[in-house]
């Protein structure tokens, strides 16, 4: 009897061969010029249009590279909450050009399609595949849109791949390095870590039957693990040290607390923004906020340790849920599961017309919610309690689509791999 063919490989056969036929260079480079072509249409729009292509945030970026430039701090700009690394790298758009950023942003964005197309070649699957997996993300509209209007989220794609690239060669050193880095640049990727230690501890876990040999193995780490831990620590303590020497209180604040207490009430996709939103002026909303920690810790977990010996469904699964059940949630934040989505498809069993089914929910659940908040937003209309109902059909469908994904996910295999993996 045969096995059914995955989603992607029937996707690959019915769409013909020609497009996979042409190399990866190929594909990559007609990613960069639509991005190109779309960001120099942006600089068009904004000299004509009163509706700004550029992201908002491509503006607080610049400005906070001004102060840098002229010797001050980058927190000197309002709602400027990221490390000051960025505002460091964005130095050319003072002295080279305003559009520099935007280059950068669509260059990471060709790096984090081909990261995709080399973790996959490294997991043993066929160029082919790998070609059409990162073609997913090549040519999907949103990292096009987001790169192209100077949202820096590429950064973060590409660090989180390459550090699971550098994992699965056990590179760890180098790994560390960049996981380090990827937690000082934006601190969500610290939810990799329990996996990353269970995965650098693989044989120990998954031959662990007893609840002993499992504490064991637990709090008696080996030489990777030891390694991955000190190395990552370390960079991430001296990039954070660094940067408090230099600019002091406020890069704590506004890079990593903020965000711990952060009480964002403006309409955004989450499915507590309006809870938010009602309780604002209360006394213990900053309890409330604490609190919707609760169900991601819980959930990611869980994951971790039921998945770890897949990083790359794993981090997909920590990943998504962490985006699910946050209490803030923009489009650009859908990017960070995206991004990881291709390098698990080969490794589902779903039907083509599931995967399009699949796909078409979720498009619709954003359709959904969009409706409402374009005439709260542009209409002056008070449509907070539909938006948030929008809200809550989009929740229920990431749910949906996250427990086909585990149905479909073939644990055997992975289990398998893995411990020829560790031996």
């Amino acid at each position: 009897m045969k096995k059914p063919l995955s989603f992607i490989r029937r996707f690959v056969l019915q769409t013909g061969r020609k497009m996979v036929r042409l190399s990866i260079w190929w594909h990559l480079a007609a990613g960069g010029l639509l991005r190109i072509l779309l960001a120099a249409y942006g600089i068009w729009q904004d000299a004509n249009f009163e509706v700004s292509y550029t992201d908002i945030d491509y503006h607080v970026f610049t400005d906070a590279a001004e102060f840098v430039s002229l010797g001050k701090s980058p927190y000197l700009r309002h709602t400027y909450r990221y490390t000051p690394l960025l505002a460091w790298i964005l130095l050319p758009n003072i002295y080279v050009s305003v559009h520099f950023g935007k280059v950068l942003f669509i260059a990471f964005d060709l790096f984090t399609a081909a990261m995709i197309y080399e973790v996959l070649r490294v997991n043993g699957h066929p160029t082919q595949i790998s070609i059409i997996c990162s073609g997913l993300w090549l040519y999907n509209p949103l990292p096009i849109a987001v790169s192209s209007r100077g949202n820096a989220e590429s950064l973060m794609t590409f660090l989180v791949l390459i550090t699971l690239q550098m994992c699965n060669k056990r590179d760890l050193k180098v790994a560390a390095i960049l996981y380090g880095l990827a937690v000082h640049t934006k601190i969500y990727p610290v939810i990799y870590a329990p996996s990353i230690y269970l995965y650098l501890g693989l044989g120990r876990f998954l031959k662990a039957s007893t609840y002993r040999q499992k504490l064991k193995a637990l709090f008696q780490p080996n030489k990777d693990q030891v390694t991955f831990v000190r190395v990552s620590v370390a960079t991430f303590a001296v990039l954070t040290g660094f940067f408090f020497a230099i600019y002091g209180w406020p890069f704590l604040q506004e890079t990593y607390f903020y965000h711990l207490t952060r009480k964002d009430i403006r309409h955004n996709f989450s499915v507590f923004f309006y809870l938010l939103y009602l309780c604002a002026e209360e006394a213990y909303v900053s309890w409330i906020n604490l609190s919707l920690f609760l169900p991601q810790i819980l959930l990611l977990i869980r994951a971790s340790f039921t998945y770890f010996y897949s990083l790359p469904f794993c981090w997909f699964l920590c990943t998504a849920i962490f985006v699910t059940f946050n209490k803030v949630v923009t489009s650009q934040y859908f990017l960070w599961y995206l991004s990881l989505l291709p390098i698990i498809l080969p490794c589902l069993k779903l039907s083509l017309s599931k995967g399009i089914f699949l796909l078409s929910l979720w498009f619709a659940g954003q359709a959904d919610w969009l409706l409402p908040a374009y005439y709260l937003e542009f209409e002056g209309k008070n449509t907070f309690i539909y938006i948030w109902l929008a809200g809550l059909v989009f929740f229920f469908i990431q749910v949906y689509i996250l427990s086909v994904f585990i149905g479909s996910y073939n644990h055997t295999s992975g289990q398998k791999n893995a411990l020829k993996k560790s031996q």
